[in-house]
């Protein structure tokens, strides 16, 4: 009997044992599982943003802050060429233009471009066969400043005419001066404008000078109208209107270009009624007749017909 209650007491013990172990067990697991919702999430570090191109860009291309945008990129395969957020900013990069081509989506670095003003510029920006030319601006001229490298412009010449004597006409008679606006070319790339920002006080400095990128009959027409008369430039939407004609460029070093323009041209006589037409002036020279005066009474006489 004594035997078996030393047993018995032996077997309570024991499980009473392993009973409070298995609940220190328990009361550790629900304590660990509190701290561990207590405690705060891990915040994965974010991806380094770089600058790429949108679409692709081809050699010689004048970039604009349109074609540049930043994009995440995995920490471990951001190269240290690449353009960090922060480092710079795209509208830096308007104006430069692509050494060589790059792909949609690729990162831009500084060995792809060229700087304006850097040597070499002017050589890679230029298409195959054509030729670079400068004239001179004015703050209308070159539309305040709001012209920048990259855009499409017209060139329009503004000079005076003097009417031809006509046959009949007496000497030393009235000379009429016209004014008279052209359009000598159409759809030229602006390959760079000498304007700057200054930082110091703020305001735009117009630029002095315009740089176009021409064939080289074109050069000879931008050179003969710049003696002519004053130059000024319009500037051209990135889309073309319907039915407006675009130019195309032709490499060839002697011949002008593949699209003839059409004539354009306005007189003063257009812009004011009170300015006598050119032509109004040379027909009442030579067709207006005689007229002829017999006391209150006047007649007009038809030249006679020219054998």
């Amino acid at each position: 009997m004594r035997a078996r209650t030393v047993l018995l007491l032996v077997v309570a013990l024991v499980l009473a044992g392993g009973t409070t172990m298995m609940a220190r067990v328990w009361l550790a697991s629900q304590r660990a599982a509190v701290k561990q919702e207590a405690a705060p999430l891990a915040v994965p570090t974010p991806a380094k943003s770089v600058l790429i191109v949108r679409s692709p860009i081809q050699r010689g291309q004048i970039l604009r802050p349109d074609d540049l945008a930043w994009e995440p990129w995995p920490e471990g395969g951001v190269d240290k060429t690449y353009i960090l957020l922060g480092t710079r900013t795209p509208q830096a990069y308007a104006g430069w233009v692509a050494r060589q081509p790059i792909a949609a989506g690729e990162p831009l670095t500084e060995a792809k471009i060229i700087a304006p003003g850097n040597r070499g510029f002017l050589a890679a920006v230029l298409h195959p066969g054509m030729r670079a030319v400068s004239v001179p601006v004015t703050v209308t001229s070159g539309i305040a400043g709001f012209v920048f490298p990259g855009d499409s412009v017209d060139l329009i010449v503004t000079y005076s005419v003097q009417d031809r004597p006509q046959p009949g006409q007496a000497a030393g008679g009235a000379v009429y001066e016209h004014k008279i606006s052209e359009t000598v070319l159409r759809d030229v790339r602006v390959l760079a404008i000498d304007q700057k920002l200054d930082s110091k006080a703020g305001e735009a400095v117009i630029a002095k000078t315009a740089t176009f990128e021409v064939t080289p009959k074109q050069s000879e027409i931008v050179a003969l109208a710049s003696e002519m008369g004053k130059l000024s430039l319009s500037l051209r939407s990135l889309v073309p209107g319907p039915g407006e004609p675009k130019q195309e460029v032709n490499n060839s070093q002697f011949e002008a270009p593949s699209t003839p323009l059409s004539e354009t041209y306005t007189l003063d006589s257009d812009v004011s009624p009170l300015l006598a037409s050119p032509a109004k002036t040379a027909q009442g020279i030579t067709d207006s007749g005689v007229t002829i005066l017999r006391g209150g009474q006047s007649s007009a006489a038809s030249p006679a017909p020219k054998p």
